[in-house]
């Protein structure tokens, strides 16, 4: 039986010897196939460098060496003569490191070798004099953090904030009993040193959430890429904590700070228009609304302007203060644009001037004039003044005058209205300017009232470029904020005045000039006598207007925006004033006059005497 067994286990080839023999040859084939294998991975790995999509040279970088951004130093902002109204500024906070595994690199190979980077014990109490001695910060209160189971440490409100001056002061104490372990973060920001200061048409920055600070309206937005300069990097070693090593840093790319930008602001005369403001809307707080602007009539360069509501741009004090936003967000000397009234009748003048139709002693009868439709279009007082001459027609501010004249100009005067630049933008890199508005001027009646400032809508830019042409004889100069840009080498670009139309001859802008004039110095009829200046011939036009309420169609019974354009002195101009005050319309001129004489009478002053 056995044998019988036996027979069929060779037959079948079932031999347990021999199957051992072989499955043991199959093993140690597969071994050194694995072995071949792994050695064929391993080596890849070590030449290639990768382990799947994934780079080891990459992934042992990121383990022991960092990086970070150098932040570029934003341009500074200052006004024509070399003031700063916006800088950047760096604020320090305070931090001990504690973990007494952070050391510097080794110089011999040996750990022992390694310079401490973390605060000894035996340095803690000097530490701590050093920090209160320089800071707001107690002693006790300094050891009681430095003494904490932490690996790092932080010292509230006292320790954050610091000035330069400060860190540099800790730094050099430290420094001299040669004690490591104290750093500090910085951060960027942005400070206003004048507070309310052209605060709509400056703007103001705020941090980016990025380390860097961002425009966000007024010039710091409009001019954001040339200020901001761009960001360099730089790496560094980090050790098993993944702290970056003392004396490891390494610049890859430099920083290039922002450009400098020197604006046409006056400091001195910002701050008067500034004060002025201030002082006169506390003595009649229902105004709602005020705007000013001071503009050399050579250049057209901004010398002064601010509005009300306004804000702080450091403390943002005033943005948060009022149910309307859009008041306070709002540069109202570009984006609102309004009915101008009778400060619009200057232009009228001037067309007809340089269309030849004028003659300033010809008599015309006020009080109403009525179109062929039946339309009747009155003075702003119904009874007129009977029949004066157009030169007595303008001081008195008549609507039927301007409407006699344009009239006569028909096309002539819509043609005019483009060359002045009105319902077109005036190209200003300031963001959100709105064009203003003209009315259908194919009828009769709409044209006829745009004489006299109804019906178009204007903003305070495009009325001060279009007074330029006639303080500029003839030639109309774009309203501009910046005299000139400097890189970080001292590279200057200076900005050139701009010409953006002559709409009137010389002569026409004289005659205008002078009929202005009237205004102010006509006894009996003008309406601007409180515009007059000691020791200098002025030229002016008020206006008055309603404001038109554009939910309901029709304007507020007792809403105006009174304004004024001055500009002296007649002989040889030298600045245009411009001033808007919305309100009931009660003591207008003395709350316009009250800023705009004490204002433009300085800038003469300073520069004729």
């Amino acid at each position: 039986m056995w044998k019988k067994w036996q027979n069929f286990i060779q037959r079948k080839g079932l031999n347990p010897i021999v199957n051992r023999k072989k499955f043991s040859i199959f093993l140690f084939f597969l071994t050194i196939g694995v072995f071949l294998l792994f050695i064929a991975r391993f080596t890849y790995v070590v030449v290639v460098g990768r382990v799947g999509n994934t780079s080891l040279s990459a992934k042992t970088q990121e383990l022991y060496q960092g990086s970070s951004v150098i932040k570029a130093k934003r341009g500074t902002i200052y006004d024509r003569n070399g003031n700063i109204i916006a800088a950047d500024a760096t604020s320090y906070s305070l931090y001990a490191v504690l973990d007494k595994t952070y050391l510097g690199i080794a110089t011999n190979g040996k750990d022992n070798a390694r310079e401490k980077l973390y605060v000894e014990d035996k340095n803690k109490e000097k530490v701590a004099e050093v920090i209160a001695a320089n800071t707001d910060l107690e002693k006790d209160y300094v050891l009681k953090q430095l003494n904490q189971d932490l690996k790092q440490v932080e010292f509230g409100n006292g320790g954050k904030n610091l000035t330069l001056e400060t860190r540099n002061k800790i730094e050099e104490a430290l420094e001299a009993d040669k004690i490591k372990g104290i750093y500090f973060t910085e951060q960027q920001a942005r400070v206003y040193p004048n507070g309310i200061f052209a605060s709509h048409l400056i703007g103001y920055a705020q941090s980016d959430g990025e380390g860097g600070v961002a425009g966000q309206m007024g010039i710091e937005k409009a001019e954001d890429d040339i200020l901001a300069g761009t960001d360099g990097e730089e790496t560094y070693l980090k050790d098993s904590a993944q702290r970056k090593i003392a004396g490891s840093v390494e610049v890859q790319k430099k920083a290039v700070d922002g450009k400098d930008i020197y604006t046409t602001l006056d400091l001195n005369l910002q701050v008067l228009l500034e004060d002025s403001m201030t002082e006169i809307l506390s003595k009649y707080p229902k105004q709602e609304d005020m705007t000013a602007m001071l503009v050399e009539a050579k250049t057209g360069n901004i010398v002064a302007a601010s509005q009300r509501p306004t804000f702080n741009p450091e403390t943002k004090e005033g943005l948060e203060k009022t149910d309307d936003e859009t008041d306070v967000w709002s540069n109202l000397l570009i984006e609102r644009a309004y009915e101008p009234g009778s400060t619009m009748k200057a232009f009228t003048i001037a067309t007809a001037f340089e269309n030849g139709i004028l003659d300033p002693n010809a008599f015309v009868k006020t009080g109403v004039y009525e179109f062929e439709d039946g339309t009747k279009i009155y003075d702003w007082n119904k009874e007129g003044e009977g029949t004066i001459t157009y030169r007595q027609a303008f001081a008195f501010s008549s609507n039927v005058a301007m409407v006699n004249l344009e009239t006569q100009m028909k096309d002539k005067w819509v043609a005019s209205l483009d060359k002045f630049g009105f319902n077109k933008l005036t190209g200003t890199d300031l963001l959100n300017e709105v064009p203003g508005y003209l009315p259908d001027m194919t009828n009769s009646v709409d044209s006829a009232i745009t004489s006299y400032g109804q019906g178009i809508s204007v903003t305070p830019f495009q009325m001060v470029q279009a007074y330029t042409a006639i303080a500029n004889k003839g030639t109309m100069l774009k309203p501009n904020y910046i005299s000139k840009i400097v890189d970080s080498k001292g590279k200057e670009k200076v900005m050139p005045v701009k010409e953006v139309g002559k709409p009137i001859s010389a002569d026409s802008a004289a005659k205008t000039l002078d009929m202005m004039a009237s205004v102010v110095e006509d006894p009996t009829y003008g309406t601007g006598t409180s515009y007059a200046l000691d020791g200098y011939r002025v030229s002016a036009k008020t206006g008055t207007a309603q404001v038109f309420d554009n939910s309901r169609g029709k304007y507020f019974e007792k809403t105006y925006i009174n304004s004024v354009a001055q500009i002296a002195p007649i002989e040889d101009p030298e600045y245009i004033m411009f001033v808007t005050t919305k309100g009931d319309g009660e003591q207008a001129s003395t709350i316009i006059s009250s800023v705009s004489n004490k204002v433009l009478k300085e800038a003469l002053d300073r520069k004729l005497k």
